[in-house]
């Protein structure tokens, strides 16, 4: 008897035959299954556990923002900071040097406020994956949540460069190797220009596990472009970063759709207009792409949609809204540096300590001389975040 198959449709209050119809077999056939009186093949067994998650009440696919960056046409960093970001300006360290031809940056965590003396550019704020996540803290904190954020960029007439919004896959829906075969045989039909040499080179695909562990990437699309897509095995990426092991992360894969300059600022727009990711995301993601199953006597544009990419653009599961997963801004980067670059150097010295009755690491750590950013950087660490939270004059200019 499979007990977990059974304990966890039970758990999800699904009926034995709402599990098998979406399984592709007979109740009587699961019930036998559950009652140890057949075994199941592996590959009924994976369709059982892959219908499991689609009826999951907790559903298999989140949406994400997994990337922001925005330009605002003020040279006044502070107020982007403080009433836009609503983030004290004393907590962000000062860099002199900037990216993407700015000067110098201002960055709290993994949120970047990049500036320049030239005024066309402007002001850029930039949030990459744990800078989203980061600002999603924040955002909690100040009781707004992203489609507040978004609308006070509208008002603010801040200008979207770039938008990513990432559909995380907890149940291994998209098999990306198949999506990557459907492309090979044409079952994949697309606007994209590109699509028509993606043979040559245009669709991307890479298959790194043997050297990183990365798992299967297929980008769809051209990178130069102002829309693509990206999915790809995000275990496999957890597990070369992080040394988790597959099984044990809760995102199987991910779908993201990166937009940039006029495409980011439609979408923008429609998130505000609607307050509906779902719709937002797979408009674009219908507009573009659809996955299909080829049937022998039929034109390509016949072709039905693949079971799989079906349900992944909403057909029998529940309606997505826009998840948040808040963390706050931690000191782990760095420290992983000082453990893998610094800490066998430490050890060393501090073995000679011990062995030569010298104390070489106690004065290294009392002369040494802590700079403005390393007083700013234990500040940030020592903040409560309702103290780092800006709830001041609406009216500073």
């Amino acid at each position: 008897m499979d007990y977990n198959l059974k304990q966890k449709r039970m758990a999800y209050g699904i009926s034995q035959n709402r599990l098998a119809v979406y399984a592709g077999i007979s109740r009587e056939y699961l019930n036998k299954i559950e009652n140890g009186k057949l075994a199941p093949s592996s590959e009924i067994l994976k369709k059982l556990q892959q219908a499991l998650e689609k009826l999951n009440p907790d559903s298999p696919l989140e949406l994400m923002i997994d990337y922001v960056r925005i330009r605002f046409p003020t040279m006044n960093v502070q107020y982007v900071v403080e009433q836009i970001l609503k983030i004290k300006m004393d907590y962000m360290i000062h860099e002199d040097f900037g990216f993407y031809s700015y000067t110098e940056h201002f960055v709290l965590g993994d949120i970047f406020v990049l500036v320049s003396a030239d005024t066309e550019k402007g002001v850029l704020v930039e949030m990459k994956g744990k800078g989203c996540r980061q600002m999603e803290n924040y955002l909690l904190a100040q009781h707004r949540n992203w489609y507040d954020f978004f609308s006070d960029i509208l008002k603010e007439k801040g200008i979207m460069k770039r938008l990513d919004i990432a559909i995380n896959d907890k149940a291994g829906i998209l098999d990306i190797p198949m999506l990557t075969t459907k492309c090979e045989n044409e079952e994949c039909i697309s606007i994209f220009r590109s699509f028509k040499s993606y043979r040559s080179g245009e669709l991307l695909k890479s298959r790194e596990d043997d050297k990183y562990g990365m798992g299967s990437t297929l980008y769809i699309g051209s990178l130069r472009s102002e829309v693509y897509f990206c999915t790809y095995e995000k275990a496999y990426e957890q597990y070369a970063k992080y040394h988790i092991p597959v099984e044990d992360t809760d995102i199987r894969n991910r779908f993201e759709i990166r937009l940039k300059n006029e495409r980011a600022c439609k979408a923008l727009e429609d998130l505000v207009a609607y307050q509906d990711a779902e719709r937002t995301a797979f408009s674009i993601i219908n507009r573009y792409i659809r996955f299909v199953d080829s049937v022998d006597g039929k034109r390509r544009s016949d072709w039905p949609l693949s079971p799989d990419w079906e349900y992944f653009i909403g057909t029998n599961r529940g309606r997505l809204k826009l998840t948040t997963r808040p963390e706050p801004y931690t000191f782990q980067r760095t420290l992983n540096w000082l453990s893998h670059q610094v800490g066998p150097t430490l050890k060393v010295t501090k073995e000679l300590d011990t062995l030569k009755g010298t104390e070489i690491l106690d004065t290294i750590i009392k002369e040494a001389k802590l700079t403005k950013k390393h007083k700013k950087l234990i500040k940030q660490q020592t903040a409560s975040i309702s103290e780092l939270i800006y709830e001041g004059d609406e009216t500073l200019c």
